[in-house]
Formats: structure tokens, C-alpha cells, sequence
């Protein structure tokens, strides 16, 4: 297969919606984009559209139930902090990376989702350090490049402050810009989350989630310069992309709470789970529902009980049946996938009301959120957007609706590769063949 560029990189900004796109095409480096570029302000994301089964839609061409990331978090119930699906070992089939490495390709992730561990040279794993034993420079370095991460801390780690923002997406330019220059990566992939972050705290269309707009399309900037300086930029395609939108919340739907009550969860003195026999598992703004073994009297207790709630303003908007559910793309092991109404998500809570108003205090104890994704991609004005340029990208583009599983099998044929049996397809109005 021919391959229409020698370098592709692919720089998400996590949470960046097609609503951002008027206030993209006044940002100067966008801008630059968009010139002579292509673009999609109407990409259709997967359900849970929740941050990491979206980047391995991504870098797979494949929903959720087949690549297996179907959550960000693992089911571990009564745990105060999950597990991630931080491992590339959690990955169902082939990436993007996988196959550019076999065809002797230079790779390269930075704070990419699900690649700890992954045959990537140079890489930065999104990892964080969950045990109180733990320590975060140690946890990353043995999970991705042990010595390029070392150089990347000792350049640049007096910029991180541990995970806050704006200060860690800073850290990982640095480290990419670097990266660009030293390495020269065939196929690089960069997660920002910095707007991602803001919009949870302080709201969709809050000043700090336009300040980290800004400040990403500063960000974009030092990026592409970095090509330019670096000879790369007449070789190479730059791709821009978002995940997932979000929208604003002001209740908490705790239906662990109910389940509790209704025995089907067991806590002990402490208020430690020590049994279940059904769980509801957050995706924010959608929840899995599961039965243990799927037992059939359990599951029809809780059908009973979600068919109630639904008929009353309990936050809940719809219930889908676990071959529903899998129809789109979720997670065919739970028993039930329920949406949230707008102004609600899902916590995994096991105390207090069944219903909570969040507070400013609830916000600075980050004890919930005030916006948030995983809702489903039927919702209004909930779709994310791509813009390409580059060589093998044609020029002043505009395709009108795409979907997040089609830019894996695109990327692919970008660099003459092919991801195999996917669920999307080649976007070839985006590609000069």
C-alpha cells in the first residue's frame, strides 16, 4: 500500500467540541490549520464517550466491545480510587502504533491513554501513581521509556506540578517540541487534557475553559514550529482532534445508594463493600449497570427498580437492555446501560442522598464535577471535530459528519498501513490518493 506521508502527528485535545470550532478559526495557529486544510466540525464519538476508550477508538478503527476498553476505569466495586485501563495488554487486536512499529516506523505517545507497557520507543504513559505506596516519576518510568522518560524529567520536570493544570500539559509540550527534534518520530501521538479538566471544575463554557483554548492554540503553535525547525514540516501531515464534547451538571445520581438500601450491595462497618449483587459502574454521564453472574431474579429486581426511576425527574432518561447497550458499541457484560437527563451524571457514591445538589464546596474538595462526558453521542450539540494538513491531505476540505472510529483505518492508510477488520472506515475525502 502507498504511504502518503513520512510523518504523522496526531495531537488530541481532550474535550475539544465541534461547539469550539468559532472560536478555533480566530486562533492563530488553528488558523494555520485550517488553511489549506481539512477539516470535520461534526465527528460523531462512541458511547461510553468517555476519554480512554475514545483514544483507542482512535488509534483502533473499533467500538468499545470489540477493542475492549469499555470504561476509563476498571470494575473494582467499592474501591474510593479504580485502577485505569492504563495497560496496552488491555487492548483487544492491533493500534496504529503497533502496526507503524512492525513496518519499522519510528513511534512515539505522550501521556497517550491505554499505552503503558506498549512497544512504543519513545513513550510517555498516561499513568498515575494509585496506591499510597506508590510514587508517580517511578510508576511512569517503569511503564514506558525508562531513559527518554528520565531525560524528559530531567529537561523539563521542574514545570510538572504533580497533575495539575495547566502545568502538566506544559510539561508534556516541552517533552514533545524536544521530541520532534531529537527523535524525529514517524508516528507521534499527544494527549493534552488541560481543557478537559478546566470544563470538569468550572463549566463548558467557563473563562478557564477558554483560557485553555488559548492556551492550546499556543500550544499547536510550538508544535508546529518545532516540524518546521526540525526540516519535517514538507513530509509531514499534523493532525488536530478532540475525543468528546461535555456538558454542564449540577445534580449527582448515586444509585449505589438505592441498591445499598435495597440489599443488593453490602458494606461492612467501615462502609466497605464486602459483596454485591448488583453495582452500578460510572461512565459519568452514562453507567453500566451490572448483575453478578447475571442472575436472572436479580436482574429483574433491578429492571423493576430502574423502570421506577425513570418514570419520576430522578435523573435518569433512559434504560437500555444489555443487547441495546451492545448495539452501541458498550460493554455486553453488564446487565443494563442507563443515560443521565441533562444536568445530571453518575458517581459511584455509596452514601449520603440518592440525589445531590453540587456545591462550590463539593467542587474545591473534588468530591464531583460541574460538567462532564460519557454521555450518549444521540445528545444534541455533543459531537468533537478533526482538522489535517499535510502532506497526502487534500486541500480547503470540508466533510460534512464522520464518526471517531473512522480516523484509526484514515490514519492507517495515511502511512500505507491497514488496521484490519474495523468498525469505521477510510475517510478518502480527506486523503490526496
Amino acid at each position: 500500500m502507498t504511504r502518503l506521508t513520512e510523518h504523522l502527528f496526531i495531537i488530541s485535545f481532550d474535550c475539544l467540541s465541534s461547539l469550539d470550532f468559532s472560536m478555533l478559526e480566530d486562533l492563530p495557529n488553528f488558523q494555520e490549520l485550517l488553511i489549506d486544510g481539512v477539516h470535520c466540525k461534526e465527528v460523531e464519538t462512541i458511547y461510553p464517550s468517555v476519554t480512554y476508550p475514545c483514544h483507542t477508538s482512535i488509534v483502533t478503527g473499533k467500538y468499545p466491545n470489540r477493542h475492549g476498553i469499555i470504561n476509563n476505569t476498571l470494575f473494582q466495586p467499592g474501591r474510593p480510587s479504580p485502577d485505569w485501563y492504563w495497560h496496552r495488554r488491555h487492548v483487544k487486536g492491533t493500534t496504529l502504533y503497533d502496526e507503524a512499529k512492525k513496518a519499522g516506523m519510528t513511534t512515539a505517545a505522550l501521556l497517550w491513554p491505554v499505552t503503558a507497557k506498549a512497544n512504543i520507543d519513545y513513550l510517555m504513559p498516561e499513568i498515575f501513581a494509585n496506591r499510597p505506596w506508590h510514587h508517580q516519576i517511578p510508576v511512569s518510568l517503569m511503564n514506558g521509556s525508562f531513559f527518554y522518560q528520565l531525560e524528559m524529567n530531567h529537561r523539563f520536570g521542574h514545570i510538572r506540578k504533580g497533575l495539575s493544570q495547566p502545568e502538566l500539559d506544559d510539561f508534556v509540550l516541552e517533552s514533545t517540541v524536544h521530541t520532534i527534534k531529537s527523535k524525529k518520530p514517524n508516528l507521534m501521538l499527544v494527549h493534552f487534557t488541560d481543557l478537559d479538566t478546566q470544563r470538569h471544575f468550572h463549566g463548558f463554557s467557563s473563562t478557564d475553559a477558554q483560557a485553555a483554548i488559548r492556551r492550546h492554540d499556543l500550544r499547536l503553535g510550538r508544535i508546529i514550529q518545532a516540524i518546521k525547525e526540525s526540516g519535517l514540516y514538507e513530509q509531514s501531515t499534523i493532525v488536530a482532534l478532540g475525543d468528546h464534547s461535555a456538558l454542564d451538571e449540577s445534580k449527582a445520581v448515586k444509585l449505589n445508594v438505592l441498591l445499598k438500601e435495597q440489599g443488593l450491595i453490602e458494606v461492612n462497618e467501615k462502609g466497605k463493600v464486602i459483596d454485591w449483587q448488583a453495582y452500578c459502574k460510572s461512565c459519568d454521564g452514562s453507567a453500566y449497570i451490572y448483575v453478578k453472574d447475571q442472575f436472572r431474579q436479580t436482574e429483574e429486581r433491578v429492571r423493576e427498580l430502574l423502570q421506577n426511576l425513570t418514570a419520576g425527574d430522578n435523573g435518569i432518561e433512559k434504560v437500555m437492555e444489555r443487547e441495546k447497550a451492545e448495539e452501541k458499541g458498550a460493554d455486553p457484560q453488564a446487565s443494563f446501560m442507563i443515560e443521565a437527563d441533562k444536568g445530571y451524571y453518575f458517581t459511584e457514591h455509596l452514601d449520603g442522598a440518592f440525589i445531590d445538589e453540587i456545591t462550590q464546596e463539593d467542587i474545591e474538595n473534588r468530591r464531583y464535577t460541574v460538567a462532564s462526558h460519557g454521555y450518549s453521542p444521540e445528545k444534541d450539540n455533543y459531537t468533537t471535530l478533526i482538522i489535517a494538513k499535510g502532506k497526502g491531505i487534500r486541500k480547503n476540505v470540508q466533510i460534512d459528519q464522520m464518526h471517531l472510529v473512522d480516523e484509526g483505518p484514515t490514519f492507517a492508510r495515511l502511512l500505507g498501513l491497514d488496521l484490519g477488520d474495523t468498525d469505521g472506515k477510510i475517510v478518502n475525502d480527506f486523503l490526496m490518493i
